[in-house]
C-alpha cells in the first residue's frame, strides 16, 4: 500500500515538474510563433497577388511601377526612362494597386 501511495506522488511530481515547460511553450506558441505565421501568410498572399501596373516599395526603399512580372523577378519602371530589376521578394508593400486606379 505505502509502495502504490510513492508511485502516484512520484507520477503526480513528474506531472508538476512538466508543467512550467508547457506554459512557457503555451505562451511562446500565442505570442510569438502563431502572430509570425500570420505575417508571413499575408506577406505570401501580397506577394502571390501583385500584378503589373501596381506600385510598390521595396524593402530597399525604392518606390517603382511594375512594368514586368514573372514568377520570381520582376522590373520596376523607377522614372520615365530608368527599369530596374528585383526579386519578386524584394518587394515590402504595394503602394496602389493597378485595379483601384
Amino acid at each position: 500500500m505505502y509502495l502504490l501511495t510513492q508511485q502516484a506522488a512520484g507520477q503526480g511530481n513528474v506531472l508538476m515538474s512538466l508543467l512550467p515547460f508547457v506554459l512557457m511553450f503555451a505562451i511562446f506558441y500565442f505570442l510569438l510563433i502563431r502572430p509570425q505565421q500570420k505575417r508571413a501568410k499575408t506577406r505570401n498572399m501580397m506577394l502571390a497577388n501583385v500584378k503589373k501596373g501596381d506600385k510598390v516599395v521595396t524593402i530597399g526603399g525604392l518606390h517603382g511601377k511594375i512594368v514586368e512580372l514573372t514568377d520570381d523577378t520582376m522590373v520596376l519602371l523607377v522614372n520615365d526612362s530608368t527599369r530596374m530589376t528585383f526579386n519578386r521578394s524584394a518587394i515590402d508593400s504595394v503602394v496602389s494597386s493597378a485595379a483601384s486606379e
